[in-house]
């Protein structure tokens, strides 16, 4: 009898134990609020650069209210990764104008939402929020093999790597290579070559010392001296004559 009521009091002890227990923790939090581009990513990770043009641009911002818009269609969104943008030439961010940097992200948006199976039925060019790739301005395709989606612009060709984040207003996908629009970094757009090494430098420009001496610069140095060194002659010349 003793150790049938021991039994039932150590029973009741862990019953209540478990009760206190359960009813002190509190539920872990449902996300609320509408939809956040920055804070997808964020959560994400190695989107710095990314979020930074979104932020600086104000494309964000835009983008977001566009989400919990009610007329919205969704929208999808590819996502370079930082190491997409340190494949970049050094200074090509620094080199576009801030009208240049909103279109750069904005070609990176769809204003559609697309799943994955649906990569294998859009029709190319597609749509950005850059401008209709129709006018070969900003023409971005789609080529879709299985589980395999790779996107060209005319520049640089890239591959969907995976899915970052959907719902039923988004789809951010990560993308291995930024997506350089044909009319900002089509061969037409593309800054002149420098000039070749041993060219001529322009009369009365400075040497540059890798030109060997043949430059206009060292002719008319030449030129100047003899000039001097034969009117120094003359002058003494007529001197002498003179007394």
């Amino acid at each position: 009898m003793a150790t049938s009521r021991t039994f039932m009091s150590s029973n009741l002890f862990i019953f209540f134990l478990v009760m206190a227990t359960t009813n002190g923790q509190a539920p872990a939090p449902t996300p609320s609020g509408p939809t956040n581009i920055t804070a997808v990513l964020e959560k994400a990770g190695q989107y710095t650069m990314f979020i930074r043009l979104l932020k600086s641009t104000q494309a964000a911002d835009q983008i977001n209210t566009q989400l919990n818009s009610s007329s919205s269609q969704g929208l999808t969104v590819f996502a370079p990764t930082d190491n997409a943008f340190s494949g970049l030439k050094s200074g090509t961010l620094n080199s576009l104008s801030d009208q240049q940097k909103v279109q750069l992200v904005q070609f990176h948006v769809l204003p559609t939402l697309l799943t994955m199976p649906q990569f294998q039925t859009v029709s190319n060019p597609l749509r950005t929020q850059a401008g209709d790739g129709q006018n070969g301005k900003f023409p971005l395709n789609i080529t879709s093999s299985g589980n395999q989606v790779n996107i060209t612009t005319g520049v640089v060709s890239a591959t969907v790597a995976n899915s970052v984040y959907s719902d039923k207003q988004l789809a951010v996908y990560q993308v291995d290579q930024v997506l350089l629009p044909l009319a900002m970094f089509g061969s037409s757009s593309a800054p002149a070559p420098a000039p070749e090494k041993g060219g001529l430098v322009s009369k009365g420009s400075a040497p540059s010392g890798d030109d060997g001496g043949d430059s206009t610069y060292s002719s008319d140095t030449e030129r100047i001296r003899y000039g001097l060194i034969s009117t120094t002659m003359a002058a003494i010349a007529a001197y002498f004559l003179w007394i």
